[in-house]
């Protein structure tokens, strides 16, 4: 050992040997530098910096939002669940159950606030018996209320709630939950990606040295810089998600590094999709708030009307006759603007959140640990293959620079 040490001496303090040493280590930090700048370039900046339109630069997912996520929810989310089987497993009896917990207790002075609003000498002269008996028949009634209001959204979800419209826009108005999408799922991936490249690098680095020896022309660094950073990137995708399928050959099984994850990657992505953008608080916005909020909300006045027939029922008087119909009227414009303002607010409760939260997920994560590999690769595939040229291209470009650099600081312009 000692032996070959100081044979290898001579050579160590030889000025020409550590420029020639350096070119597969060059090449393996080319190789590493592209792929992590394909990465970053993939996601960031989140909003676009520079000079519009040409010079500047946005995250390619972020810059893509809209088309992105809508192939996120027709590759990926039509696949797992439809809206009204989603929200039947969410159980709307439980829902609903959720809902009269929450406003019951409220109920008295909800009552107070309306009949104080619509006419305030008249609820207060009042007799406190027939307020109370006003009370108890409003609190009374407002669970068969809620359950056939449940009931109908189940049965016309689709019709009120626009599914793809809820989850496009909250990743459009969130574009850090987008990229979240992406990189909790691969998260293994990216850095496959990344320290793959010091590899690839340097195994294409000791090709490159070669040919430099053997044929030292100013043009070779460069070009080999060139296939350095388009081939570590190309060859890193086509590791990632190929092949589709296991293969043998010989005692080793071979399959794409992001299929083999499908049960780990299944459980950390349905978990964030719950948490985030579907599910019970998100499903309920976008009813009273999507494109179809005017059904919805017509549907929740409708429902919640029969609630001041039973205010002014303890009169023991017609209706028209206790109040008048105009005020009436009123009266039911109000407890239903008043319903569909607090349409969201019982979920709230994180805990019966978070319940229903894992009912889905569990459903949602069977799915996709079943789903073919063909399906499952487009959870992550959209991710590259939307710019996947541009990518390779940039690892390109960096590899030719640094490869010129290498020519001119390292061996004088060769």
């Amino acid at each position: 050992m000692l032996s070959s040490l100081l044979d290898l001496a001579p050579f160590l303090g030889d000025v020409t040997f550590w420029k020639y040493a350096s070119i597969p280590v060059v090449a393996g930090l080319v190789g590493w530098g592209t792929n992590w700048a394909a990465i970053e370039l993939t996601f960031k900046p989140l909003r676009f910096v520079g000079i519009r339109p040409f010079l500047g630069w946005q995250g390619i997912i972020p810059s893509k939002a809209g088309r992105m996520a809508s192939i996120f929810v027709d590759s990926t989310m039509v696949k797992l669940g439809t809206l009204p089987e989603l929200f039947q497993r969410m159980e709307p009896d439980l829902i609903a159950a959720q809902i009269v917990k929450v406003v019951r207790p409220r109920m008295r002075r909800y009552t107070d606030e309306i009949m104080y609003r619509q006419d305030d000498q008249t609820w207060r002269a009042t007799p406190e018996p027939l307020r109370q008996r006003i009370y108890s028949r409003v609190e009374e009634t407002l669970p068969g209320l809620v359950d056939e209001l449940l009931a109908e959204v189940s049965e016309r979800v689709e019709e009120l709630v626009d599914f793809k419209d809820l989850v496009v826009g909250r990743l459009v108005n969130d574009p850090a939950l987008l990229n979240r999408l992406f990189l909790e799922s691969g998260s293994a991936e990216f850095r496959f990606i990344i320290r793959s490249g010091l590899w690839f690098g340097f195994l294409f680095g000791l090709v490159q040295l070669t040919v430099w020896v053997s044929f030292p022309r100013p043009w070779v660094l460069p070009a080999f810089g060139v296939l350095v950073g388009y081939a570590t990137n190309w060859i890193a995708l086509n590791v990632i998600f190929r092949p589709l399928r296991p293969k043998r050959i010989g005692p080793f099984v071979f399959q794409g590094i992001f299929l083999r994850r499908q049960k780990e990657v299944a459980t950390a992505w349905t978990s964030l999709v719950t948490r985030e953008i579907v599910n019970v608080r998100s499903i309920v916005e976008a009813m009273i708030q999507g494109p179809h909020a005017d059904v919805a909300q017509e549907l929740i006045r409708r429902r919640m009307e029969p609630l001041v027939a039973e205010a002014v029922a303890p009169f023991q008087l017609p209706v028209e006759w206790t109040v008048g119909r105009e005020k009436l009227d009123e009266i039911r414009q109000t407890v239903g603007d008043r319903a569909v303002q607090l349409a969201a607010e019982p979920f709230d409760d994180w805990h019966f959140h978070d319940d229903r939260n894992r009912v889905v997920e569990g459903l949602l994560r069977q799915r996709m640990v079943e789903m073919p590999p063909e399906d499952f690769q487009g959870l992550l595939r959209p991710c590259f293959q939307e710019d996947e040229m541009k990518l390779i291209l940039v690892g390109a470009a960096l590899g030719f620079l640094a490869g010129l650099g290498q020519l001119i600081f390292v061996f004088g312009g060769g």
